[in-house]
């Protein structure tokens, strides 16, 4: 299974910022000493037009320069600096690498990425660029030149983030061919909300057993109203118990158990899945990265029913152009 990764590109920030952004650094070390199965690549940054297809080239070309009026670099929670704005670009394109391995056949995965409170014009919340609306749009337009009689690509948002994915609804309120679902902390960051195809808001405090039972209903909820071809998962660590800002309580089975029944979900419909990490501000760091771990040990699982129903279907091919062939 690909995963792919920016974090060489380290914000500079300032002694005492609540972003962890060590944790993206711990997360691939321990991806490359535990799990194997997981190739890890260097994602490549989105370009301009690929940017272009959700953000105005106002923003763009004010994140990139530099130019942004001081009220929405404060907003978006990050000083701004060249690797801010190369690391926003590689976040992007690191689940667009993911969507596009995923559609080949399987599952997929951003180290980073998540980055749901970004709108067309303005980041917010630690999200500079929308990378799952920048993903999804151009998985799209490349579905669209490679397959001109087969319909438009349809694709599941599913924001497992504890905070509701408000730059990700905003941008799909009119678009039918995306549908977002977010499963979210009711009294918890973004205080004004948009709504989504699907919210499903949560108490604080909920734990395991009502977050599954919520998230099951929505599963079956979206399945009613859409057929996707593409899912895009929104892995987030932060409803995890130990989390500071979450305000949820599921254990880490919690965690396991919700990442498995997304996947189940897709695997059993034969979905590519790509995922992104997403939010994770444990008191412990070391716990939102087991968490996240958790989550790639639940997809390398999914990859390999994947790849072995590859290889059966392969080989009936074979088998049937050898019978077909044979004198």
């Amino acid at each position: 299974m690909q995963a792919f990764y920016a974090d060489h590109f380290v914000l500079p920030l300032p002694t005492g910022h609540r972003f962890p952004m060590a944790k993206y650094a711990r997360l691939r070390e321990r991806l490359s000493r535990e799990l194997p199965q997981v190739e890890l690549c260097e994602a490549q940054p989105a370009s301009d037009g690929e940017l272009a297809l959700v953000h105005t080239p106002t923003y763009i070309d004010a994140v990139r320069s530099g130019n942004l009026a001081p009220a929405a670099q404060r907003e978006i929670g990050f000083p701004w600096s060249p690797a801010m704005a190369e690391r926003a670009r590689r976040s992007v394109g690191a689940t667009v690498q993911a969507c596009r391995r995923a559609l080949a056949g399987g599952l997929a995965a951003n180290l980073a990425g998540g980055t749901h409170h970004a709108y067309a014009d303005k980041g917010s919340g630690f999200c500079v660029f929308n990378d799952a609306a920048v993903a999804a749009r151009l998985m799209q337009a490349e579905h669209a030149r490679a397959n001109r009689a087969r319909g438009m690509l349809r694709v599941a948002i599913v924001d497992l983030d504890v905070h509701q994915g408000n730059g990700t609804a905003k941008i799909f309120a009119n678009d039918d061919s995306v549908f977002t679902l977010s499963l979210h902390g009711a009294k918890n960051f973004p205080f004004r909300k948009e709504p989504s195809d699907l919210d499903v808001e949560l108490p604080d405090g909920c734990g395991d057993t009502e977050y599954l039972e919520a998230l099951e209903c929505a599963l079956e909820e979206m399945e009613r109203r859409f057929t996707p071809g593409l899912v895009i998962y929104l892995a987030g660590a932060d409803p995890h118990e130990g989390d500071r800002l979450g305000r949820l309580k599921l254990t880490f089975d919690g965690m396991e158990a919700r990442d498995r029944r997304v996947m189940d979900w897709a695997w059993s419909r034969r979905l590519p899945l790509a995922f992104a990490m997403a939010g994770g501000y444990g008191t412990d760091m070391e716990a939102t990265v087991q968490v996240q771990m958790n989550t790639y040990h639940t997809a390398v699982e999914y990859q390999a029913r994947w790849l072995a129903a590859s290889t059966t279907a392969a080989t009936v091919r074979g088998a049937s152009h050898w019978h077909n062939s044979a004198p």
